[in-house]
């Protein structure tokens, strides 16, 4: 199944994608390096859409989502694709390389996750953004049926194809992987970091509800430095937006030690200064799985794993003092 490529312009013999921050220049029968777009006969298509890699429940923690209906599961499905090279991918053989796919339509997976009590669709496992044509027709039907769509995404998009998918996209989780340019260059395959930046700041100003993940690799993006220049760049943004701090194993071809949990514990303490809401994963630890009320210290959901208890939560507020708090849904 295919559909012609929007966003897209010419370059003499070339059809330079617009989609993201590459601007991939593709000759005829070139296909873009997300795998996701072929120049065919003068025209751009999007050869993955209705092509999944991945099809499962999963809870909504998992995403990591903690503040966007706790304790509900969502239907998860993700595309064949990705528009970064992560030397470090933790999914690399369904984003990195030909993976076999299911077709499936945006009514279809509406009908599955209404089957199976899902709260909606979470875009996951890959780069959601590079199965833009499909996300915009998927989204519309799960919106259209009163269920969310969340995307969980490295934020590598241009501005003008992510306005058209602000109306339609309720969460978000973004993989900022470092604050420093160099990194996204040398270990992702990525330009610069800005465009990712301009994403989180883009949804979060619009309403959508953002949260964000970064993995602690080690000598790479665990500085002090680094980290305090993250969390302050977010807290600029919004002390209310959870950060989810993430442990690295060595996977595909970074073949580092895994990060130690002293680097996760200084990463935590260093946010907690700043934002109000911190999380761990990937580790167990004693710190960083509850959301407590930054007021009066009441339990507001308590995680073990993936079983999740909503205690003080009442309607976006604290339960015992008042007081609102970054929450959404029940």
């Amino acid at each position: 199944m295919h559909r012609l490529v929007t966003y897209h312009r010419r370059q003499g013999d070339r059809l330079v994608c617009t989609i993201c921050p590459r601007f991939c220049k593709l000759k005829e029968g070139q296909i873009g390096l997300c795998r996701a777009r072929q120049n065919l006969n003068g025209m751009l298509f999007a050869i993955n859409y209705g092509k999944t890699a991945s099809v499962a429940m999963d809870p909504i923690e998992k995403k990591p989502l903690y503040h966007f209906y706790p304790s509900r599961n969502i239907l998860s499905v993700g595309p064949n694709s990705c528009n970064f090279q992560c030397k470090f991918c933790q999914n690399w053989e369904i984003s990195q390389v030909d993976f076999p796919t299911r077709e499936v339509t945006p009514e279809g997976l509406a009908d599955l996750a209404v089957k199976n009590n899902s709260i909606g669709i979470a875009y996951t496992y890959t780069e959601p953004l590079m199965w833009y044509e499909f996300l915009l027709d998927c989204c519309e039907e799960f919106h259209k049926r009163g269920m969310v769509n969340i995307l969980v995404t490295n934020g590598y998009i241009n501005p003008e194809p992510f306005e058209k998918l602000i109306p339609l996209v309720d969460a978000m989780n973004v993989d900022l992987k470092s604050i420093e340019d160099d990194f996204y260059r040398k270990y992702c395959g990525g330009v610069h970091v800005q465009p990712v930046l301009d994403t989180i700041n883009t949804a979060y100003q619009n309403g959508i509800h953002v949260e964000l993940t970064q993995l602690i690799i080690p000598d790479l993006n665990d500085s002090p430095e680094q980290i305090e220049k993250t969390v302050k760049w977010i807290a600029g943004l919004g002390r209310d937006i959870p950060l989810h701090f993430s442990r690295y194993f060595p996977r595909y071809k970074l073949d580092k030690r895994a990060t130690d949990e002293g680097t996760i514990r200084k990463a935590y303490d260093t946010a907690k200064r700043e934002l109000e809401w911190v999380y761990t994963g990937n580790i167990a630890m004693e710190i960083g799985s509850d959301s407590e009320c930054p007021d009066c210290g009441a339990m507001l959901v308590e995680r073990r794993g993936y079983s999740t208890s909503v205690r003080n939560l009442q309607d976006g507020k604290c339960g015992k003092c008042g007081r609102g708090v970054y929450f959404r849904g029940r």
